[in-house]
């Protein structure tokens, strides 16, 4: 039984849609969406309108993120085309120019830079990049593990460019297959939760700009992506898996006696498991994920309290989704796809049953 009303409005046939993330512009609800091969970056109001294209390409777009407090301004990746193809990529900064178009400027070149993200604490602004690998001879050459980098980004990005890039400092290495990260807010600080083969690690920035972050390894199961979620309304979080790298599984871990120990795993396999977000939707926690091969479908997870264990319900089907984007406007839930598989931007809106 469907637990809430979706309604899907297609905004794009972006080619090999893949990124997306939130942006406030003009001081506004916006959203952008890129390709992973070479093709645009469109910008998007909350309702989900065209109203900008910020470059043409060159595209390999896996994250974007907005640096904290400043209107129109972000960062991201370019040129990760594919696991084989990635040794160009680096980090660009984007700013909206006051005579119109948008200026994008080498950040730090940085091969295989797969995730990042942006976590500010007491006011300083910590980078945080995920590098899938660290070299690449052949296809599908995995002899060189990723690395996670940090550095301490500075208010004024204007000083860095091709010949002056900012220094990256390594925070964890051996990292193999290293693909996942979400955020999780714990105690009021944004954690970053990174998966990869050898598990799932929390990584806590410092407390103060010459600290020194922390990282925990949660569990030790090879992991594609992982959120952490209290889907069960008991105070603590649990936490979500797709298993392994690019994998067929999904799994939820609860903590016992202080241990992520596994509590369900789902029954179906589902081939090349990749979206995912994890929180609220609609009222319930949930984990949205979608996968690219096979049936291609996009579904949710939540935690029936009646029967006490997991049920699924579908989104969408047969769309091969990307990555996954939650916000809220005009207090409905929204939630934006790259179905990639398809050639597809979609935004979803729930509606009152």
């Amino acid at each position: 039984m469907n637990i809430m009303k979706i309604e899907k409005k297609v905004i794009s046939n972006l080619p090999k849609c893949y990124a997306i993330a939130p942006l406030t512009y003009k001081g506004e609800q916006h959203f952008l969406v890129a390709a992973e091969k070479r093709d645009k970056c469109i910008l998007f109001d909350a309702d989900g309108n065209e109203k900008d294209v910020i470059w043409e390409e060159p595209g390999g777009i896996m994250t974007m993120v907005q640096m904290p407090g400043q209107d129109g301004v972000f960062v991201s990746t370019h040129q990760f085309y594919s696991p084989n193809d990635s040794k160009e990529a680096k980090l660009v900064y984007v700013m909206p120019q006051e005579e119109g178009g948008w200026k994008v400027t080498t950040l730090v070149e940085l091969p295989f830079v797969h995730r990042f993200d942006i976590i500010e604490r007491n006011g300083v602004k910590h980078l945080i990049a995920c590098a899938l690998k660290d070299d690449h001879e052949y296809k599908d050459d995995w002899r060189f593990p990723g690395k996670v980098y940090t550095a301490i980004l500075p208010d004024d990005l204007t000083q860095f460019n091709d010949d002056n890039q900012l220094q990256l400092k390594v925070l964890k290495d051996n990292m193999l297959k290293n693909h996942g990260y979400t955020r999780s807010v714990e105690d009021g600080v944004i954690t970053s939760i990174v998966s990869c083969d050898s598990g799932v690690y929390q990584m806590t920035p410092p407390e103060s700009a010459d600290g020194e972050w922390t990282v925990k390894q949660l569990i030790t199961d090879a992991a594609s992506d992982a959120v952490l979620v209290d889907f069960d309304g008991d105070g603590e979080k649990e936490m979500a898996v797709l298993s392994p790298f690019h994998g067929d599984t999904i799994r939820f871990y609860k903590k016992q006696d202080g241990e992520y120990k596994l509590q369900y795993e789902f029954e179906e396999k589902r081939e090349f498991l990749h979206s995912i977000y994890g929180g609220d939707f609609a009222g319930k926690q949930v984990l949205i994920t979608g996968h690219r091969k096979g049936q291609r479908d996009l579904m949710m997870f939540y935690f029936d309290q009646e029967s006490k264990s997991y049920k699924m319900e579908y989104i969408d089907k047969d769309c091969g989704s990307a990555n996954v984007m939650h916000y809220v406007k005009d207090g409905k839930d929204m939630l934006v796809s790259t179905n990639r598989e398809i050639d597809e931007a979609a935004l979803y809106t729930v509606t009152a049953e």
